[in-house]
């Protein structure tokens, strides 16, 4: 590298050298002034030239020195250019090339003649710039921008009335200017440059004063703090505007219509600058516009069908991202014949893409990305013809369509786009194979195929692509055997991800790919069953998922020497088993998932502090390491659930005071729940559900306010609830059941738990009566208080549950503490049919009310009717009497319904019928009376739904209804043995018509023989021939006697 920056500067040395002679046209005899010497040496003298770029400025004739431009008549200097030619480089790196700083000496005021200075991109240090510079009468030309000046910007050069440039953009220091006025003054200005300037302190009509230069043909503001309204100017006097760039300011303003009005416009850039409105349609119209750059403003609309209509005779660059660009694509966007950049990135554009876009032969970018496109791609483009290699899009290198709706194959001119390097079809519908024509694509980068419902396998011709560096065909439903021949040329591969298809690795034992890859996602793929030896050489590897990939045994030696460079270690749902190292190395910070597998042993620890650590449902056991917070003090998801831990939770796992979730449930985990665990102010999940933990919960736990996710169920804590928990005003999930709680619901409870989904309090010694201040969670689906010592009537308020009354019919995963791709599923266990069922994916869908196992009495409120979303009801094994409310029927959501072991009475309401839904059913043992309806749902129970009601008949109890016999289906009303007249008239005509069928039956057949003798003879000798034939044949199958 340093090689090469030397070869730089001699060539950039030679290259001025030459320009400065040749230039400054010194073919004449004409020397500098001797006044102009004394100036620059002066001048010189004040600066600090580490690279000794002015090593020429000696002898007595300026005009050779470098920078130095001086009139072929006079010798006047006119010009000094000293401007760092390494403009790519940051300031940090660039300092030292040729990098100029120290003092500006006034000694060019000396300089009569000057009429360019140029110190662009040199380092002075947060120095002013100078004032004398406005006394400059001559100057034409000053570009100080990026050159470490910082400070006001003094308004005296507004004094330089000849001043045809300026550029005074501050790229890596802070310059400001607090008023504008003196812009005034550069009445011959041309070009105005102030980038990354302050200017957030200027007047409001800054806008109008730049109005009076009515030379300016560039205008570049970007960055500079503006704000107001830029929407209305009173008369326009841009008339000889070609660039304006006001990007990346707050105007938060309508869209300024005026612009459309400036013919001569070339370039137009107002990007993220907060504006609002419709585009004009005008700019379509303007005959000189090359480049128009709205994107990232967020609320500008325009219709897709009018806007790109217009004429964009000379458009090159059209950039509309992160707008609000509706409607669909006119065929006519292929007249834009001109376009070379096409982006509508994060818009709302329906439709298709027209197969006309086949005449945009110069388009070098066409991004579509993030909108609402529906259909598929062409299968054939429109005017390719008329480009020079008679192939579609024969410039394009970017074609970028993700997260769209678009459908269908993807069509065979996509393996013709021979300059293709990024193809982007990210989250997609497309299905079908992948073509093998992409094998062609030799200039190809990036393959991004993922999240489709793409099919068949991986071509073996993407192996073929020399250049390619990342491939994502993730999310798919591809199958099929990879094999060497997939990755033969791919030496330059980065990014693999090939998770989530049904792949299958053959490759050799002794395979090295030509590749040395960084990130690789083969999740869901069949790598197994040994651990893949190959990744042996991968020793640029930082990202690796190899999840769910059929791999058993232990994890070789070698790979933990291997792991030192790794970022993201994630082997979870595969056979892994073993002991693992005590401790591990990776990289500080990093990411480790080694869940659901058959590691045993002591839970391992890192060497270095990372940040995500998943060790669930595996085989661990033993105590949590007592120094795991000083090991990991910067961890932010930690998991251990589902192992065979023992002894105490860490007292100092407060020290962790990063951690969003704490998953230690479904361990043997024993002692008090440590108080300082208050301290993870950014906890959003603590889950310490299914061990042997004891003692009171903390009132530290009230400081946790982020907190979303609270399952302490299935322990053995005691004591009342702590009034700190009001405090927890982001919890959604509350879930204490089966411990030892005790005590009255208090009315608190109600007051801040405004996100509440869940109460599970079953399985404790909470007793009183419900609060009515309960139905005030607003959000809350799930209310689980069953086995407990409640009593009271059943509060009619409960019916207010708003959640509750509305029918849920979208699912939404419940995932809390989000990290890097890992998150806390919340589950839940709820008895539904009787049975203990795990909710964990369909959560959401949920909305149950369990109150069974308490001492409730009076009556069903009817007002519990009007939670219309219900799924669940059991009031079981209560006191509560009176009758089933006939509004039942409003639960038209309801699944499952106990109201066993009351003491309600009266008939079942044929109502109860219409639950088109219901599959569990139990009234038993209450004192209920009457015939149990027959229709709809009904008839699909069975007997023990109604058994222990004494005053019950009908099917499907064995018990009949007065006056039913076994001949008979005749209706009874409320137990009374009452007939339908109706019904008994139809019935009475029903076995009439059958005894006269039958009489008629026998009697006719008869009275006709009677009458016709040749019928009669005829019958009987059919009826001998028959039974003739019978007996003859049973005579020859039956066997011999002895």
């Amino acid at each position: 590298m340093e090689g090469l920056l030397v070869i730089l500067l001699v060539i950039a040395s030679f290259s001025s050298i030459s320009t400065q002679i040749v230039g400054n046209g010194k073919e004449n005899n004409v020397k500098c002034r001797a006044t102009d010497r004394e100036a620059l040496l002066d001048f010189k003298n004040g600066l600090n030239d580490p690279e000794n770029r002015l090593l020429s400025w000696r002898g007595l004739d300026c005009c050779l020195w470098r920078g130095i431009g001086c009139n072929n008549a006079t010798g006047s200097v006119t010009k000094v250019d000293l401007h760092n030619p390494y403009t790519d480089f940051t300031a940090s790196v660039r300092y030292g090339f040729w990098n100029l700083s120290g003092e500006i000496r006034p000694s060019l005021l000396n300089l009569k003649s000057l009429q360019h200075l140029d110190l662009s991109f040199n380092t002075f240090d947060g120095v002013g710039i100078p004032e004398f510079l406005g006394s400059l009468k001559n100057l034409q030309y000053l570009n100080l921008s990026k050159a470490g000046f910082s400070g006001i910007i003094p308004p005296n050069l507004g004094n330089l009335s000849n001043l045809q440039y300026l550029d005074v953009s501050s790229g890596f220091s802070s310059l400001t200017v607090d008023g504008f006025q003196w812009i005034t003054g550069l009445a011959s200005l041309k070009h105005l440059e102030m980038n990354f300037v302050d200017l957030s302190l200027v007047n409001s009509n800054w806008l109008d004063m730049l109005n009076m230069l009515p030379s300016l043909t560039e205008l570049h503001l970007a960055s500079c703090g503006l704000s107001g309204s830029i929407f209305s100017l009173g008369s326009v006097n841009y008339t000889s505007l070609a660039v304006i760039d006001l990007s990346i300011n707050s105007f938060n303003s309508m869209f300024p219509d005026w612009l459309v009005n400036i013919s001569s416009l070339v370039y137009v850039d107002l990007s993220s600058c907060m504006l609002r409105g419709r585009i004009p349609l005008g700019f379509g119209d303007l005959p000189n516009l090359k480049h128009l750059n709205l994107a990232l403003n967020g609320n500008l609309s325009a219709s897709g069908l009018s806007f790109f209509k217009g004429n964009w005779k000379t458009i090159e660059v059209l950039d509309l991202a992160s707008n609000q660009v509706r409607g669909k694509l006119p065929a006519s966007i292929g007249n834009m014949t001109t376009l070379t950049d096409f982006d509508l990135f994060d818009n709302s554009v329906e439709g298709g893409i027209p197969s006309t876009i086949g005449r945009l032969c110069k388009l070098v970018n066409f991004d579509m990305s993030g909108n609402k496109l529906t259909g598929s791609l062409p299968e054939m483009l429109v005017g390719t013809e008329e480009c020079f290699s008679n192939s579609p899009f024969p410039n394009l290198i970017y074609l970028k369509l993700t997260s769209n709706n678009l459908t269908g194959r993807l069509p065979a001119w996509l393996g013709e786009l021979k300059n293709l390097e990024e193809l982007s079809l990210v989250s997609n519908l497309f299905e079908g194979p992948i073509p093998e024509s992409l094998g062609a694509l030799q200039n190809l980068t990036d393959l991004n195929l993922a999240g489709n419902k793409l099919n068949g396998t991986l071509p073996e011709s993407i192996g073929q692509l020399s250049n390619l560096s990342v491939l994502d065909v993730s999310l798919n439903s591809l199958t099929g055997i990879l094999s060497e021949v997939h990755f033969s040329k791919l030496s330059k591969l980065k990014i693999l991800l090939l998770s989530s298809n049904s792949f299958v690795l053959n490759v050799s034992s002794d395979w090295i790919p030509l590749f040395q890859i960084r990130n690789l996602d083969m999740g869901s793929c069949r790598l197994g069953p040994l651990f893949p030896a190959w990744l042996k050489s991968q020793h640029e590897l930082r990202f690796l998922d190899i999840s769910n990939s059929s791999i058993s045994g232990s994890i070789p030696n070698w790979f933990w020497d291997f792991s030192v460079n790794l970022s993201l270690l994630n082997v979870s749902f595969n056979q892994l088993g073993g002991q693992l190292p005590n401790s591990f190395q990776l990289t500080p910070y990093a990411d480790v998932d080694l869940s659901s597998n058959f590691f045993e042993g002591s839970i391992p620890l890192p060497r270095v502090p990372i940040e995500l650590l998943d060790l669930s449902n595996n085989r661990f056991q033993g105590p949590i390491p007592q120094n795991i917070s000083t090991v990991m003090p910067d961890l932010v998801f930690l998991s251990l659930s589902g192992n065979r831990l023992t002894g105490k939770v860490p007292e100092d796992i407060g020290k962790m005071v990063s951690l969003s979730v704490i998953d230690l449930s479904r361990n043997n985990l024993t002692g008090n729940i440590p108080s300082s665990v208050g301290n993870c102010s950014y906890l959003k999940v603590l889950d310490l559900g299914k061990n042997g933990l004891f003692g009171a919960i903390p009132n530290s736990l009230g400081l946790l306010i982020q907190l979303q996710s609270l399952h302490l169920n299935d322990n053995m804590i005691s004591g009342k609830l702590p009034s700190s928990l009001k405090n927890l005003s982001s919890l959604e999930t509350l879930d204490l059941g089966n411990n030892q709680l005790e005590g009255s619901l208090p009315p608190w409870i109600s007051e801040g738990f405004t996100s509440l989904r869940i109460l599970k309090l079953r399985l404790n010694a909470f007793s009183g009566e419900i609060p009515s201040e309960l139905s005030n969670l607003t959000s809350l689906r799930v209310l689980d208080l069953a086995e407990n010592n409640f009593t009271g009537p059943i509060s009619p308020t409960l019916g207010d549950l708003q959640a509750m009354a509305l029918e849920q019919v979208i699912n939404k995963y419940l995932l809390y503490g989000k990290y890097r791709g890992l998150y806390y599923e919340e589950n839940l266990v709820v008895n539904l049919k009787n049975q203990p069922q795990l909710f964990n994916k369909t959560l959401s869908l949920l909305t149950s009310i369990d109150l069974s196992g308490n001492s409730f009495y009076g009556e069903i409120p009817a007002e519990l009717t009007k939670l219309h979303g219900l799924v669940v009801l059991n009031l079981s094994r209560n006191q509560i009497s009176g009758q089933i409310p006939e509004s039942i029927s409003s639960l038209r959501q309801l699944i499952s319904l106990d109201l066993s072991s009351n003491k309600l009475s009266g008939p079942i309401p044929s109502s109860i019928a219409s639950l088109s839904f219901l599959s569990h059913l139990n009234l038993s043992d209450n004192n209920l009376s009457g015939k149990i309806p027959e229709s709809g749902q009904m008839s699909t129970f069975d007997a023990y739904a109604f058994e222990g009601n004494p005053d019950l008949c009908g099917a499907p109890l064995v018990v009949k209804c007065r006056g039913e016999d076994s001949n008979n289906g005749n209706n009874t009303h409320n137990g009374d043995d009452v007939y339908d007249s109706n019904d008994k008239i139809i019935n009475r005509w029903f076995y009439l018509s059958i005894g006269l069928g039958f009489a008629a039956g026998i009697l006719i057949p008869y009275i006709v023989l009677v009458i016709r003798k040749p019928w009669r003879d005829g019958y009987f000798d059919f009826v001998d021939k028959v039974a003739d034939k019978f007996l003859s044949v049973r005579s020859r199958k039956l066997p011999a006697r002895n």
